[in-house]
């Protein structure tokens, strides 16, 4: 089966805590802390896997958890640090936050990596927290929670060389007949349900991949037929062929087909018309297909639509007319065409942008709501970390936490919004008092 287009959930490796301990050894009187600090939690990885064809793999597992670092130890020993998750992916992949829709990359050359998210740091033990007003601190940090995104996996086929056109114009036949792949063929509408791919090699040594892409209609920029489901194919493309079907059964208009093919590429991402196009009149073995491609050629010489006319070959796959001039003619636009950037990578870029020019507005530290019961609730991404991350069995790490709010300038806002003593403060299950 062909699986383009899945969402995951990725959650990385807490750190590990960092301990609290002390020197216990005869003959070394106060010996001082020797809590060691804990091991940093394992990152999530997405990485290119040329192997792969589908993300087939995700239908069924969509929920990948990195392992945590190990806690700190006694005798100031570091706990270890945990391994990452790799995560096989097919080249072609575009990573993106599921929540933001942030472009997080664009998987394409063998063996490349993307951190999708980042592990935990370890907890500091008390061997840090030292000093000479407090030579022997109970405090030590818990590990840092690690990064959990939802993301959505689109795959995008690397060919060269895309077979758009209506169902049923010849684009599998011609697949077939060039190179080794066996696609299904069949005299239905869309035969073809998933992209499929083969390797064209000819005599003077030249090779590219060509896709045939499942059939488009009218509106499928819009979702009808198969939809925008298998248009992003043609992104990374570089040399389109488009099919038109010049034998004229079914009462179809070869031309009209070929606007409205166009129309609906235009409609999905107005570049891909910029991209170096031939018009494949397929079916030539048929009786009426040279008058009806007489006409077409008229008909194209006069629209007015096109800055640049495409060039028109005509082609039989039954009886393999023209196959050797349209191969020949496709290797030599590829080899003067370069690569063009794909919509995920525009925004990608675009995003890149918009964080290095323009001021980003700066996060709340913390925020103050109230309950129904008349409880005051403090949330945050800041907050809430330096919650986690506090050891709370120990009550030196229980002030340090509240010497930080304070710092945060959390009291202050409470006694702004009327907060009494013994009023009650949640953050996430925990509840504490407050007091002037």
């Amino acid at each position: 089966m062909f699986v383009d287009q899945v969402k995951i959930q990725v959650k990385a490796g807490k750190g590990g805590d960092g301990a609290v301990a002390f020197r216990r050894e005869k003959y070394v009187p106060n010996g001082g802390p020797a809590g060691g600090d804990g091991g940093k939690g394992g990152s999530v990885i997405l990485k290119v896997d040329e192997g792969l064809r589908t993300l087939m793999d995700f239908r069924y597992h969509r929920i990948f958890k990195a392992k945590p670092g190990q806690n700190g130890m006694i005798k100031g020993m570091y706990g270890r640090g945990a391994k990452d998750l790799y995560i096989a992916v097919p080249q072609g992949t575009t990573v993106t936050d599921a929540d933001t829709g942030e472009v997080l990359g664009d998987l394409v050359e063998n063996g490349a990596e993307l951190v999708v998210a980042k592990g935990g740091r370890g907890g500091r033990g008390n061997i840090h927290f030292a000093s000479a007003k407090n030579p022997a601190p109970e405090i030590a940090e818990n590990g840092e929670p690690g990064i959990e995104r939802n993301l959505k996996l689109e795959l995008k086929v690397l060919a060269d060389v895309g077979l758009v056109g209506f169902p049923s114009v010849g684009k599998s036949t011609l697949l077939s007949v060039v190179t080794s792949a066996k696609p299904k063929i069949a005299d239905y509408h869309f035969t073809t349900l998933v992209p499929n791919l083969g390797m064209v090699r000819l005599d003077d040594g030249q090779d590219f991949v060509m896709a045939d892409l499942p059939g488009l209609i009218e509106g499928a920029s819009q979702g009808v037929g198969l939809g925008i489901q298998f248009l992003r194919h043609v992104e990374r493309t570089r040399v389109i062929l488009h099919l038109v079907d010049m034998s004229g059964t079914e009462g179809r208009d070869p031309f009209e087909d070929y606007q409205k093919i166009n129309a609906e590429l235009k409609k999905y991402d107005p570049a891909l018309l910029e991209r170096p196009q031939i018009v494949v009149a397929s079916k030539m073995d048929m009786p009426d297909s040279a008058e009806n491609l007489a006409k077409f050629k008229e008909q194209l010489a006069k629209d007015d639509t096109l800055a640049t006319k495409p060039e028109v070959l005509a082609i039989s796959s039954l009886t393999h007319q023209g196959l050797d001039e349209l191969l020949h003619k496709t290797a030599k636009l590829l080899a003067e065409t370069p690569a063009f950037e794909t919509k995920a990578e525009k925004l990608q870029g675009e995003q890149a942008k918009v964080y290095e020019f323009e001021e980003q507005a700066a996060e709340a530290p913390f925020t103050l709501t109230r309950d129904a019961d008349a409880t005051w609730v403090l949330g945050g991404a800041k907050l809430e970390k330096l919650f986690k991350m506090t050891n709370l069995d120990h009550e030196e790490s229980m002030m340090r936490f509240a010497r930080q709010l304070r710092g945060m300038g959390v009291d202050d806002a409470l006694r702004e919004r009327g907060a009494k003593n013994g009023d009650l403060v949640r953050i996430g299950n925990f509840t504490f008092e407050f007091v002037e």
